[in-house]
């Protein structure tokens, strides 16, 4: 497939006065847009067309604009805002009131956007001044690609941020050929595989490895947590510039859509965050325990529950790979460094990756093709803290629960501080890591796994009466209770 050549920039600015909600959502075309809302402390985006041909950008929060080569647009997001998104919209027509349609990237047939983007489109991004100050960043290729582009911080002394300049739509695998981009696995097989309905059936696949060797620094895939997540201190700047190099003395975040050359280090997106722009899930995580846990989610962050406390936030639809996890036995200190005993997520307390074993999972991949959410409990990790993960809305009442005192019976060779371990990190052989379906079966910890919490996974292709589903837009609620007891079968 054939690409038109030129270059799409878009730089993140903070503005020291500037006031406004950060919030993102994604239309067609290569480029990166933001929206101003005078709240708060702000980031700037600019974002600037270097291609040689219109794109017309789309950002959430933000809207959209349409930039013909070598123009740019400039918009303030603000602090706090989580799930925030820029990209490119290519062949769009649009009519005096902004309604019309784009060939990749389109967000429901209008030029400024509210919401998600459709496939294919090259995904900026990011979370501002979450816990610790930090703004998180990324870019993603789970929905597919359409237009090269890099999101590099400009100001506060931050300079690292990923790119994708890489022409993916000419050597792009022919099942994932569409019209003006390379589409995603999921959209074009449908299939688990490649959808990713919970994170024990979610790895690398073909696809993924031939994105990820176009453009090692961005997410191939929704659990490809591999060198994709950038940090940069809050109130950072961000620009779209036309130029690959900028000269300026103050940080910004630049997110660039370049021409297309030979393949480039990406950053793999950085998804996290979630707040509700467009339609989203409702996440309630309640600790009823009778000590203090450690809550940790991805996207999400994580926070401090003691006895009877709880946390909501919210999910936007399409997120996949989901999890939401325990831990305990945490110390951190006031700028949310520390450990955990269980769970522990790079030693911060707002979680932008996986859990540590032992924690018992609870993995989600929300609005999926057919409108359904997926979601499930996995103690392929091992367990920690007893849970039970409910649908609350939509007349959907149907979910998991991991009741058990697994720690109290733990076989012997698992017991660990805290929790009970998984049989893969303790033996480290093929017969407990399922290096592949043919040799992933179940063993006798498994059974003992599965014996004490039936409708968790106990290995990764345990798949009977593990998944649930429910209709697109549910709430949930993850509840950490108290044990009860079962006996142990080995």
């Amino acid at each position: 497939m054939e690409e038109p050549g030129g270059t799409i920039t878009l730089l993140l600015s903070s503005g020291d006065k500037y006031k406004g909600p950060k919030m993102a959502t994604q239309t067609t075309l290569p480029l990166l847009l933001l929206a101003l809302l005078p709240l708060a402390a702000a980031s700037t985006f600019n974002v600037i067309n270097q291609c040689s041909y219109t794109v017309w950008a789309a950002a959430s929060p933000g809207g959209g604009i349409q930039l013909d080569q070598g123009q740019s647009w400039t918009f303030n997001v603000a602090d706090g805002t989580t799930g925030g998104r820029v990209w490119a919209r290519t062949g769009c027509s649009f009519d005096s009131n902004g309604n019309g349609h784009c060939q990749t990237g389109d967000c429901g047939g209008v030029l400024s956007c509210t919401g998600y983007g459709q496939n294919p489109n090259t995904l900026a991004e990011y979370a501002l001044d979450q816990y610790a100050g930090l703004d998180y960043f990324d870019i993603s290729l789970v929905a597919g690609f359409n237009v090269p582009l890099s999101f590099t911080p400009t100001s506060n002394g931050c300079t690292s941020g990923p790119s994708c300049a890489a022409n993916v739509n000419a050597n792009c695998p022919a099942p994932l050929q569409v019209p003006g981009g390379c589409d995603d696995p999921c959209t074009i097989f449908g299939t688990p595989e490649y959808c990713c309905p919970s994170g024990s059936s979610c790895n690398p696949t073909q696809y993924s490895e031939y994105f990820k060797g176009q453009c090692p620094q961005a997410f191939s895939y929704p659990d490809d947590y591999d060198g994709t997540n950038f940090t940069c201190p809050g109130n950072t700047n961000y620009q779209h510039n036309t130029t690959r190099n900028n000269n300026n003395n103050n940080n910004n975040t630049q997110i660039f859509l370049l021409p297309e050359m030979a393949a480039q280090n990406t950053l793999p997106l950085l998804l996290l965050a979630l707040l509700p722009l467009a339609a989203a899930s409702t996440f309630d995580v309640a600790n009823n325990c009778s000590y203090t846990v450690w809550a940790a989610a991805s996207p999400g962050g994580g926070i401090q529950l003691n006895p009877g406390q709880s946390w909501s936030y919210n999910v936007p639809d399409g997120t996949t790979g989901g999890r939401v996890w325990p831990r305990t036995g945490c110390t951190f200190n006031s700028t949310g460094n520390g450990h955990c005993q269980t769970g522990d997520c790079g030693g911060v307390l707002a979680c932008t990756g996986s859990g540590q074993s032992p924690n018992t999972l609870t993995e989600y991949s929300l609005n999926n093709p057919g409108g359904l959410d997926y979601f499930d409990i996995s103690l392929v990790d091992g367990f920690n803290v007893p849970l039970s993960f409910k649908p609350t809305s939509n007349g959907c009442t149907s979910g998991p629960s991991c009741a058990a005192d697994v720690n109290a019976q733990c076989p012997a060779e698992l017991q660990v501080p805290g929790g009970c371990g998984d049989p893969c990190t303790i033996f480290g052989t093929p017969e407990y890591c399922c290096p592949s379906p043919s040799s992933c079966n179940p063993t006798k910890y498994s059974k003992y796994f599965k014996s004490q919490c039936p409708q968790s996974f106990s290995y990764p292709y345990d798949d009977n009466s593990a998944t649930f589903a429910c209709p697109g837009n549910t709430n949930y609620q993850i509840l950490l209770t108290t044990t009860t007891t079962t006996t142990a079968t080995l």
